[in-house]
């Protein structure tokens, strides 16, 4: 191959790479559409996890960079809110409709970045609904009724001034909120909306009552006016025509009569107009003053039944603040009932359990006790026994005095012969069986199952004559007692 072969295929291999290296390159710009957000993560800058972009396009450099996108598509979520304790201790329900978004404020887009990047829509709209549900109960509690009910628009504001902030955390945006209808068990908000209706109808009432009574009195005196304007002006007309009779009837000689008989005509019919002219007066005055006081009794009327509702309204909210009292005294003394007995039962369980455990230690301590002292004894059970009984000798002997010390003998007599049989007097062989009716030391040790040491005494053969109780022959020496040996 020639050299012109070669450069060629030198230059077809460069635009080739050349060719892919723009491909991959553009393949690396990603352009951010309008409703989502561009988030840029892995090596993006110190002290930052992500970057975000809406809007535009970056490059992403491979290996040390990926990217992802959030969706500015709203999202609607009902809350059904039941139940809801308001500022007066009275339930209602508040049902709404939430529309969020993800914000594309810088420091809120940065938190959706964090958290809300790889979430599905299902989850972004559980984890809203849980913030949405307690900011709202929250803003319930610090309102009354009447200003959840009446002032909306305050109360959208306080729910939008509570919930957002907190949305804002997880980079959501609080686009609309919707109340649907306020209700309450209790029907507090309904006696509200009777005695708004009531009070506008009475309102509606008066105002058309004192539209009649204003539209009375002037149509009666328009009409009493006209009627007084057209008596004058036919009074005038009258009274020109027969002065105009009169003046003619006066120069007319011979007609003298007719004239004073025209005049008194005249003030005849001036009369007449006048009387009538009253009597139309007053019929009109007093049609005004029938429909001023039909006026009266009317707002009367409707201010009593305005009252009548009013007190039952305020009876009714009462009565329900008095049961909410009862039912919530009742569940505080039934808890107050229920821990006390908890504390009791924890304490007695307490006090058992440190019992057996005084016990259980009390044994453990024994039977150690026990296991050394047969230790001590070469494993010799038997010997461990008489150790623990000669402890108790001393015990023994002292109930023994204690016994005798304790007989009360008022009066002992004793009619002694001297005796003559060699073997004492009466008195002295009566002090003697008393004192050998105690048990033997050797014979309670026996009674018991042990044999004691040589050294604590021994039972007197009876080969040299002598039974046990007994008493000493007189001419033998009688060994003396030797007491037991206490243990140190």
């Amino acid at each position: 191959m020639d050299a012109t072969a070669l450069g060629l295929v030198a230059v077809f291999a460069f635009v080739v790479l050349v060719f892919f290296t723009v491909v991959f390159l553009a393949s690396r710009y990603k352009r951010c559409p309008s409703d989502k957000v561009l988030v840029i993560y892995g090596r993006v800058g110190k002290g930052r996890s992500s970057h975000t972009l809406h809007g535009g396009g970056a490059f992403i450099w491979p290996l040390i960079q990926d990217y992802s996108f959030l969706s500015l598509t709203p999202i609607t979520i009902n809350i059904p809110l039941e139940n809801a304790l308001s500022q007066q201790n009275i339930r209602i329900h508040v049902p709404s409709t939430f529309t969020v978004g993800i914000s594309t404020a810088q420091e809120i887009v940065s938190n959706a970045a964090e958290r809300l990047l790889h979430l599905d829509q299902k989850n972004i709209e559980d984890m809203a609904k849980e913030i949405i549900f307690g900011q709202l109960r929250l803003t319930v509690a610090s309102l009354t009724i009447e200003q959840i009910n009446q002032d909306r628009e305050s109360f959208l504001e306080s729910i939008r001034h509570n919930v957002e902030p907190e949305l804002n955390k997880i980079g959501l945006h609080l686009i609309n909120v919707n109340i649907t209808d306020i209700t309450d068990e209790s029907t507090y908000i309904e006696s509200i909306g009777r005695k708004a209706a009531s009070e506008a109808i009475n309102r509606a009432r008066i105002d058309v009552a004192e539209q009649d009574k204003l539209g009375a009195i002037g149509q009666a005196d328009a009409v009493r006016e006209q009627e007084v304007r057209v008596a004058q002006a036919l009074a005038e007309a009258e009274k020109g025509k027969k002065q105009a009779e009169a003046g003619q009837r006066i120069f007319v000689k011979g007609q003298e009569a007719e004239a004073v008989q025209g005049e008194n005509t005249s003030a005849a019919n001036i009369a007449d107009y006048n009387a009538e002219l009253e009597v139309k007066k007053a019929a009109a005055l007093q049609r005004g003053e029938v429909a001023r006081l039909q006026a009266q009794v009317e707002i009367q009327k409707q201010q009593y039944e305005a009252e009548q509702e009013r007190l039952r309204a305020l009876e009714v909210v009462r009565q329900e603040i008095d049961k909410n009292k009862i039912e919530i005294a009742a569940e505080a003394e039934a808890e107050r009932i229920r821990r006390e007995a908890r504390g009791t039962a924890d304490g007695i369980l307490l006090r058992y359990e440190a019992e057996a455990e005084g016990v259980r230690k009390l044994l453990n301590a024994k039977a150690e006790g026990y296991a050394k002292l047969v230790a001590s004894a070469n494993g010799d059970a038997r010997a461990a026994a008489t150790l623990l009984l000669v402890e108790k000798l001393e015990e023994i002997v002292a109930r023994q005095v204690e016994a005798i010390s304790n007989l009360k003998i008022d009066k002992i007599t004793v009619w002694d012969t001297g005796g003559g049989s060699g073997s004492g007097s009466s008195t002295s062989n009566f002090l003697s069986s008393l004192v050998m009716s105690l048990p033997p030391l050797q014979d309670l040790a026996n009674m018991a199952g042990v044999e004691l040491p040589e050294y604590l005494g021994k039972i007197i053969d009876e080969s040299k004559g002598l039974k046990p109780g007994d008493a000493p022959k007189p001419d033998e020496p009688q060994a003396p007692a030797r007491r037991p040996a206490k243990k140190k």
